[in-house]
């Protein structure tokens, strides 16, 4: 995945996200429970959803470079090191955020399970060549 592909696929899965959370807000607002804890929540969500993919894709950028200078077990521990550090940060931030009652547990964790989802969806509306 070169630089520009993962700035490309950055901002296709901004752009699915805030979709998906503004029909989560309105869910919310439908139902009756949208408050600010909802609103902080999504926006917390949709930070972290975004930036974790980001900092994969660069990451797995910088391993796919290692790997084609041979350095294949730098690769690998690159990306194992930076998988771990991004998991313990989204937990620790998505803890002390809901623990704190600033912002609502589902609105915080939907947008990081629509990731997978908005990037299979995008795949379907991208131009593939030779086809």
């Amino acid at each position: 995945m070169s630089r520009k592909e993962v700035f490309q696929t950055t901002l296709t899965l901004l752009i699915g996200e805030v979709i998906c959370c503004l029909v989560m807000i309105a869910v919310f607002a439908l139902s009756g429970y949208l408050d600010g804890t909802v609103w902080l929540g999504t926006l917390a969500g949709l930070i972290l959803a975004v930036g974790n993919f980001f900092f994969m894709a660069v990451n797995l950028d910088m391993a796919a470079d290692r790997a084609v200078q041979q350095d294949v077990t730098g690769g690998k521990k690159l990306m194992t090191g930076s998988y771990f550090i991004r998991l313990v940060l989204i937990f620790g931030i998505l803890f002390l955020l809901v623990k704190s009652g600033r912002c609502h547990p589902i609105a915080s964790i939907v947008p990081l399970a629509m990731v997978r989802w908005i990037l299979t969806v995008s795949e379907f509306f991208t131009k593939k060549g030779g086809a």
